[in-house]
């Protein structure tokens, strides 16, 4: 017990430590930026799950690339707020139902350009053959932001990992 308490003691002092290198200013700043950037994540998901693929789209800069896994397997390349929107709505509008539970999320800031892995659980439910079917992503996206002239974070790469799958009939 009396290690713990030790090296609990030692991380504060170290951690403590770092952030009085940095003035209180660019602290705030930086606790801004990751708070702006964990909103763009959840609100991603928020319209994904109302269906608003073209909203979802302006989350992404113009330019924006998408790539989707399977596992290890690269499914789909999206680029561009067009694609990426009709894609992501074509999709959403085959589900009755998506819901999304984000997890934790780090991010690394490099001024206005950030980098980002976020967890989160996706929730399909959709008609299979005259059946209901409940289907469960556990999936990770690795991001890269940039912070616009207008002080607003968005996703310039994503590269999303449908890490495992679980399908079954949903019973009522």
């Amino acid at each position: 017990m009396k290690k713990i308490i030790l090296l609990a003691t030692c991380l504060v002092g170290i951690i403590s430590a770092q952030s009085q290198t940095k003035p209180l200013e660019q602290r705030i700043i930086e606790i801004e930026d990751r708070m702006a950037i964990k909103e763009l994540v959840d609100q991603f998901s928020i319209l994904s799950d109302l269906k608003h693929a073209q909203a979802q789209a302006l989350l992404f800069t113009e330019d924006a690339v998408v790539e989707t896994y399977q596992g290890d397997q690269l499914t789909i390349t999206l680029k561009g707020r067009e694609q990426i929107a009709a894609v992501f709505g074509n999709f959403l509008n085959s589900m009755e139902t998506v819901y999304h539970i984000n997890g934790q999320q780090t991010v690394d800031l490099n001024g206005n350009n950030a980098t980002g892995v976020s967890y989160c659980q996706v929730t399909l439910i959709g008609d299979e053959n005259g059946k209901k079917m409940v289907t469960n992503h556990g999936v990770f996206y690795q991001d890269n932001y940039v912070k616009g002239k207008n002080g607003k974070w968005l996703i310039s790469k994503r590269k999303s990992t449908f890490h495992w799958t679980e399908k079954r009939e949903l019973k009522q």
